[in-house]
């Protein structure tokens, strides 16, 4: 560590160990002031994190047994005020760590109520808040079971993951039948990068199914104060619940928004909530919200770039700090600036001959940013999970609507071709 970072130190800047997560993070936590201490996956790191980091564990971080020794011997030598994580593989980790060295922050039940659904559904169950009815299974003959009891349609899905993996929407008796088996062909095949759980195809969530639309809902809360940032509304494409765009503002009327506010902080009471982001789905179905499921963190698929755009508001930077005293708490909701709109690029399935129209999207004035995540030779998957999208585009406007109409303008400009894969 240079001599000015010492000086800093020695000052009495407050120390985060960042688990995970991205470059920007570790460089926003520097920006806040922060002294910087940073666990990551070995290959991830590299010489673009050093202006921003002032100690580093490179680390399987996933294998809290060995992590543990590491951090208690980093804290001893460089004590931390708090680790935080905003990627979803570092939550729990980061949770672990808080408690193992008496740091407070959100408790490893909390995490693990956010993690697993089956737990959550059957916590909230317990305290009358959204009820929904849901059960664990492994086998066809579960399924069948819970058909029998709750009817048609029903919704088969890991316990666990995110990111609309291996969810199944069971409308028949031939998808009753079938679907526990295609469930267990999911499994092999991943990364532990990939999923939050190794074993994470051997049982599966049932729940009723739920009508209406989905929207999330964006939330700081501040020692058990919870503020509504943004709430971000919804496209589907693929099975139908892969998520294909979001655009903020919500549409969705104010009564309604009043009432998923309030359920929303009932399911943050519930669940133990008390400092830093969530990011919780919710469906508006014709008996009312439900809540679907809920994060510790910051909303994925740009949704943080959104509400910068739409509000004003970093919520990375909150999440970073939380705690810490370096950045003031919301008193209450923003109001919104402008529309803000993410459209994700869906070419058809196979091997990529031709991309064209990046330029040209570029140079127009209502792109945010387009990032293209395929090239000539690459394969393009069919849409299954978040992880098969090709790229998106970030749009802006003076209204929801019509940044949502940019951005499906933009996204249609950008020629992806793909040829079938023999």
């Amino acid at each position: 560590m240079d001599s000015a970072r010492s000086e800093a130190t020695a000052a009495g800047r407050p120390r985060v160990l960042v688990v995970g997560g991205r470059l920007a993070h570790v460089r926003k936590a520097r920006d806040l002031g922060l002294d910087v201490a940073h666990v990551q996956f070995p290959d991830a790191y590299d010489s673009g994190h050093w202006p921003y980091v002032d100690r580093a564990l490179l680390v399987d971080y996933g294998d809290t047994d060995r992590l543990l020794p590491l951090v208690r011997a980093l804290h001893a030598a460089y004590p931390v005020r708090a680790a935080v994580s905003l990627f979803e593989l570092g939550l729990l980790p980061a949770a672990r760590i808080n408690e193992a060295l008496g740091l407070g922050g959100e408790s490893v039940e909390t995490v693990e109520l956010l993690l697993d659904k089956g737990r959550m559904r059957r916590h909230l169950a317990a305290r009358g808040v959204s009820p929904v009815a849901s059960a664990v299974g492994r086998s066809a003959q579960d399924v069948r079971e819970f058909a029998a009891e709750h009817g048609l349609p029903v919704i088969v899905k890991p316990a666990r993951e995110s990111g609309s993996l291996g969810v199944f929407h069971v409308r028949d008796q031939a998808d009753v039948d079938g679907v526990a088996e295609r469930f267990r062909a999911l499994a092999g095949g991943w990364t532990a990068r990939d999923l939050t759980d190794a074993g994470a195809f051997e049982e599966f969530l049932m729940e009723e199914y739920l009508d209406g639309p989905e929207i999330s809902v964006e939330t700081l809360s501040f020692d058990g104060r919870h503020v509504v940032v943004a709430v971000t509304d919804k496209e589907t494409g693929g099975g139908g619940f892969v998520e294909t765009g979001h655009a903020q503002p919500s549409g969705v009327p104010a009564g309604v928004l009043r009432e998923v506010a309030r359920l929303v902080a009932d399911f943050l009471d519930a669940v133990g909530l008390r400092n830093g982001p969530g990011h919780t789905e919710v469906k508006l179905t014709s008996r009312g919200p439900r809540i679907v499921e809920s994060h510790n963190r910051v909303g994925g698929d740009r949704i943080n770039e959104l509400t910068e755009i739409a509000y004003g508001v970093d919520m990375e930077r909150y999440a970073l700090a939380a705690g810490l005293g370096v950045v003031a708490p919301l008193a209450a909701s923003p109001e919104p600036r402008g529309g803000a709109a993410v459209r994700f690029l869906t070419p058809e399935p196979g091997r990529v001959v031709e991309v064209t129209g990046a330029e040209e999207v570029r140079a127009d004035p209502a792109c945010v940013e387009l990032r293209l995540d395929v090239r000539p030779g690459a394969v393009v998957s069919p849409l299954t999970w978040n992880e098969d999208k090709a790229g998106h585009v970030l749009t802006r406007g003076a209204t929801a609507a019509e940044a949502v109409a940019h951005g499906h303008r933009l996204a249609a400009a950008v020629k992806i071709r793909t040829e079938p894969v023999p």
